[in-house]
């Protein structure tokens, strides 16, 4: 993901997107640290940052800036915390605020690092179906990072696995693979 968003070089090759997509049109939800889920900050400021790399040099979000936090917290429903603190949420309210947050900078793609990850089944389950729906309804790319090898399977068209063996390739073909093979009885969990 680090690569994708060019802030570390490639081991090897070099990365290509199409549809002309560039790397401030991609969104990015990192996995939560300790230190973030303590941020200090309101619910509207962490999402309006997202545009930040809309903004440039200006020294004002513009109004088209307000206006797309705003729809993406419309359409996280977390319109009604936004004056609340950050670290008063709980985790499933945190995700949705990050989720609005990168989608305020995805126009084409949006990466995702273990975006459940702490989070109960229901909040889980609400959580994929958003990001479903971003893929579906507004023709967003998500690449998402996951051990969740169940979800994986039931959302993804592709599946990249990388562990003992490496395969790229459609759900079907990841499920008739020795890979898949040996990770659904146990042997290789990553």
């Amino acid at each position: 993901m680090k690569t994708i968003l060019g802030l570390q070089k490639p081991l090897g090759g070099e990365i290509i997107t199409g549809e002309g997509i560039k790397q401030k049109d991609i969104g990015y939800l990192p996995q939560q640290t300790d230190v973030q889920r303590d941020f200090p900050a309101s619910v509207w400021e962490i999402v309006l940052s997202g545009c930040q790399g809309e903004r440039g040099l200006k020294p004002f979000y513009s109004k088209e800036n307000k206006e797309l936090a705003r729809s993406n917290m419309e359409r996280m429903d977390i319109v009604s915390l936004e004056k609340r603190c950050y670290r008063e949420l709980s985790g499933g309210q945190q995700q949705r605020v990050l989720l609005a947050r990168a989608l305020c900078a995805a126009k084409k793609m949006i990466l995702l690092d273990e975006p459940v990850a702490g989070l109960d089944p229901k909040v889980t389950a609400e959580m994929y179906s958003l990001i479903e729906a971003l893929n579906k309804s507004d023709g967003i790319t998500v690449i998402m990072i996951s051990h969740d090898l169940e979800a994986a399977l039931r959302y993804a068209n592709k599946i990249l696995h990388i562990g003992n063996e490496i395969f790229f390739g459609s759900k079907d073909e990841y499920i008739k693979s020795s890979t898949a093979f040996t990770t659904l009885k146990g042997g290789d969990a990553e």
